[in-house]
Parts: structure tokens; C-alpha cells; sequence
């Protein structure tokens, strides 16, 4: 018999932009086909592959080549950590273009996640590490080479994702990229305050929420990015609800940032951050918002396509 799970119906259609199934040096619950095949299962229809170590554009490719007839629309980007090659416009000139053909490449180009002093100085790094991070000035000009990394964002329409900065931080950013042309801008807002949401949010980027900080993910040390093991700032559900209605959840994503192995798998891991944003007091049509139409718009997610068997689809392409 099979048991019905409350909430499952939420993932029809939804788009889960922030998944870590790439190879790590931390064990992960699914591989990038995993992941795939069980968000095809669950009926999304999109997945967003994030990644410190590598451009994770080419592993989605290659999943949609592999496992495009599943119906989920499979993409990835950058985010600018050293192990990429920094906060570099070479870099990013390189991640816009690498896929398989047109169309391909990155389609969102991250600051660091933790190569930034708000997250050095949250995890208590050692000042010579963290004077090497990424700080954004809150006047003045940006630093070299933002402008152009920027530029480059907006001429390829891709989206900007703010990455782990402070609130403060953020918002400067957020305003140069749309001085500079930017039209998709995402910022990672679980530590900011509601009215750095609510101003995020007027100066027309998305915020986003993920599970993975108001989750027992929190009370686990993880290498994240080296061999220290650190922990996130556990982050309270009244917090971030206070601050989805600060930012309108015409303005907000939800994502699972799941993957890592003190998680459930992707699918499921988004079933329970959904119940719970439910449970705080947001209805069936702002969820859908959050999850399927900002997602998707924002991240230009294809329509969901007519599911292939993958027996029937092997039988038919047998190289």
C-alpha cells in the first residue's frame, strides 16, 4: 500500500533552484541523475545545481542530455569561490558559454557563498583568512573587477545571486546591478533583517529562503568548503515568515539547499520546508508564487515537458 504524504502535491510544478548533489568533498544523499530522476518523479519542473567547486552549467548540460526526456529542466551557474577561480570576469565570460552548444551555460553567476567576511567572521576564521574574503564597500565605487563581472551578468541576462554578504552589503550591490542593467537578481536573505527584505525586494531583486537554516542541518559541523568543520546560524520560521511578508511573496523564493548527507533527499527535504512555510501561515497560492512562478521566472525554467519513459527513450537512442 502505498502511504499518501502530506504536501507532496506543493512539488507539481515547482522549480527547487538550489540543490548541492555535485561531487564534494562532503557526502552528499543523491548524484546529480538522482537528483534528477527524483525531482522527476516528484513532478517538478526545474533543478538548480549549486556548487562550490566547480561551474555546475556543464553538469546540468549533461544531465539534460542524459536525462532530458524526464521533463525537468535541469540548469546551473557559479558561484565565485577561489576553487573556481574567484571573483574574476574571465571566469565568468567562461561559465556563460560552457554547456553543450547555445543556451547552455551558466544561468546565474554567485559571490561567494563563503569566501565572504560576513561568513568568515560568522564562522570565526582566522583574520588572516579573513581579510582574504570578499567585502563589499557600502559607498563608493565597487571594486575591480565587480563592474565588469556585472556588465557581463546583465548583457547575458543571467541572474545575479548576491551570494552570502550581509544585508547591508547586499543592498549596495543590488543597487549598482541594476544601475549597471541587471534585471534577475536573487540575494540570499535568511540573515537579514525585515526591513532589509522589504527594501531587497523594492529595489526589485528576489529574496530567497532555504530550508537548510531553519532545519537540524544547523546543529551539525560540515565542511562547507575545507577541512574546518563549521555550522550555520540556526534561523527561526517566525523570522523568516516576518520577513517573506516584509519582502511580499510576489518578491520571494524558496528553495531546499539540500544535498548534503544530514538532510533528506532533495524532493523531500522541499516537501518539509513547504509544510512548514504553510504551517506559518502562507496559503496554496503564495507557496506556488515562491516555488513555481519566481523560480521559474526568474531562472527562465522551461514549461514542464510530457515525461519520457527511460526505458522507451534508451530503446529509441540506443547510443
Amino acid at each position: 500500500m502505498t502511504m499518501a504524504v502530506a504536501g507532496m502535491e506543493m512539488l507539481k510544478g515547482a522549480v527547487d533552484s538550489h540543490v548541492h548533489c555535485c561531487p564534494h568533498i562532503n557526502a552528499r544523499t543523491v548524484t546529480v541523475f538522482d537528483a534528477v530522476r527524483a525531482a522527476a518523479a516528484a513532478e517538478l519542473r526545474g533543478l538548480g545545481l549549486m556548487d562550490v567547486f566547480a561551474n555546475s552549467s556543464g553538469l546540468a548540460a549533461l544531465a539534460m542530455r542524459e536525462l532530458g526526456h524526464l521533463g525537468v529542466d535541469v540548469f546551473g551557474g557559479i558561484i565565485l569561490e577561489p576553487y573556481v577561480g574567484g571573483v574574476s570576469a574571465r571566469v565568468v565570460e567562461t561559465a556563460l558559454e560552457m554547456g553543450y552548444g547555445p543556451g547552455t551555460g551558466a544561468r546565474y553567476v554567485s559571490l561567494p557563498c563563503h569566501h565572504t567576511k560576513f561568513m568568515a567572521e560568522a564562522e570565526g576564521r582566522s583574520a588572516a583568512y579573513t581579510e582574504s574574503c570578499l567585502a563589499i564597500p557600502l559607498s563608493g565605487p565597487l571594486p575591480d573587477p565587480l563592474p565588469e563581472i556585472l556588465d557581463l551578468i546583465a548583457a547575458a541576462d543571467a541572474v545575479f545571486n548576491t551570494g552570502h554578504v550581509s544585508g547591508a552589503e547586499a543592498l549596495r550591490v543590488i543597487d549598482e546591478a541594476k544601475v549597471r542593467g541587471c534585471e534577475r537578481i536573487l540575494s540570499p536573505a535568511a540573515y537579514f533583517t525585515a526591513e532589509e527584505a522589504r527594501e531587497a525586494a523594492n529595489l526589485g531583486a528576489f529574496v530567497e529562503f532555504a530550508f537548510f537554516v531553519v532545519s537540524h542541518a544547523t546543529q551539525v559541523g560540515q565542511t562547507m568548503i575545507d577541512a574546518e568543520k563549521h555550522r550555520f546560524a540556526p534561523v527561526t520560521l517566525e523570522s523568516v515568515a516576518e520577513n517573506i511578508r516584509a519582502a511580499g511573496p510576489e518578491r520571494t523564493v524558496l528553495s531546499s539547499d539540500s544535498g548534503s548527507y544530514v538532510l533528506a533527499p532533495p524532493p523531500e527535504a522541499f516537501r518539509e520546508w513547504l509544510i512548514m512555510v504553510e504551517s506559518a501561515g502562507f496559503g496554496r497560492a503564495d507557496i506556488a508564487t515562491m516555488v513555481d512562478s519566481n523560480p521559474g521566472t526568474l531562472f527562465k525554467v522551461a514549461p514542464r515537458a510530457e515525461a519520457v519513459d527511460e526505458a522507451d527513450e534508451i530503446a529509441r537512442n540506443p547510443g
